[in-house]
């Protein structure tokens, strides 16, 4: 038996305005997601006991499932047993990471599975071929929407600068707070969305992509050296950009005043591509309580997350 598990990760600045080359700045969380597998000779069974689903099996030999639903939350780990043609096995997924929320839940079941699949396969990857395959494999699921920098999260860890090129960060950790609506989004429609937005009203929008990657760039230095108030008011910044693009909810403004009002935080965005999912607070040094308090409050469910995690690991190899 064979049990790897992933990191989720948080978008800290510059969502959507990367898609045009801009600087995003993007960061492992300690939440994540598990695959187990072990031999099953005769069988190749997927099963889960959460995924924000009932428990389920899913027999890939015969595709009898207990709803729809099971089949397209376990379409990643199908997709990574049909790369290496692995037959014969049990795979069972637990992840903290909550679905469709923006936190990197695919990308972390990918990597996750790869790596465990690596292991108990021998297949010899080394960590950048598990990443390029996780890379690949999201993508095609996804019909070409995946990013490298969810997997490249998801399997090295820490920060990442992107823009034409995936950069890793040197940074400390950080100790946020997640707070999500309870509301998946569609991050295709969320991407065509501002990119039509963009086509119609280039000389708008242009402007804003070019603050958004100031925004990510001043951002390095100030968690490098831990100044998280001015930190804070970055974020602050960048929230009001994106929501100038059209990616805002009620439900994420509601947990986004709610933080830097009653939950007294240093600053507030949303996290990913908007519409629904999450969004990401950064509390004084005594503020966790009041923070939480404030976005449960605001009808989010809230819970604590440090930055910079480490990426893939494989936890247990057992006959």
């Amino acid at each position: 038996m064979t049990s790897a598990s992933a990191p989720g990760k948080v978008i800290l600045f510059g969502e959507h305005a990367v898609v045009s080359g801009a600087k995003a700045l993007g960061a492992a969380i300690d939440l994540r997601a598990k695959v187990t597998i072990r031999d099953t000779p005769g069988s190749t069974m997927i099963e889960a006991c959460d995924l924000c689903l009932r428990g389920f099996s899913l027999d890939l030999n015969t595709l009898q499932v207990v709803s729809a639903e099971a089949v397209h939350a376990t379409r990643y780990v199908s997709a990574v047993l049909n790369e290496f043609d692995a037959r014969n096995l049990r795979v069972m997924i637990e992840s903290d990471i909550p679905l469709a929320s923006g936190l990197g839940s695919s990308a972390a079941i990918v990597v996750a599975a790869t790596a465990a699949l690596n292991r108990h396969l021998d297949l010899g990857l080394s960590q950048k071929d598990i990443a390029d395959r996780a890379h690949r494999i999201e993508k095609a699921v996804q019909e070409g929407l995946g990013s490298p920098t969810d997997t490249a999260l998801a399997t090295h860890g820490g920060y990442l600068q992107v823009s034409s090129q995936v950069l890793p960060l040197d940074l400390p950790g950080m100790n946020m707070v997640v707070g999500y609506t309870n509301q998946s989004h569609d991050t295709r429609s969320e991407v065509a969305k501002v990119q039509s937005l963009k086509a119609r009203y280039p000389d708008l929008v242009d402007p804003i992509f070019q603050a958004i990657g100031a925004v990510s760039a001043r951002a390095v230095p100030l968690i490098r050296d831990q100044k998280l108030r001015e930190l804070g008011e970055l974020m602050n910044v960048n929230h009001g950009l994106l929501e100038a693009i059209g990616v805002g909810t009620r439900e994420l403004a509601e947990l986004v005043y709610a933080a830097r009002g009653a939950g007294g935080a240093f600053g507030a965005k949303l996290t990913g591509a908007g519409g629904g999912g999450c969004m990401i607070a950064l509390p004084t040094p005594h503020g966790f309580a009041a923070l939480i308090t404030a976005l449960r409050q605001a009808r989010g469910t809230a819970f604590a997350v440090k930055t910079g995690c480490e990426g893939v690991k494989v936890e247990r190899d057992q006959a």
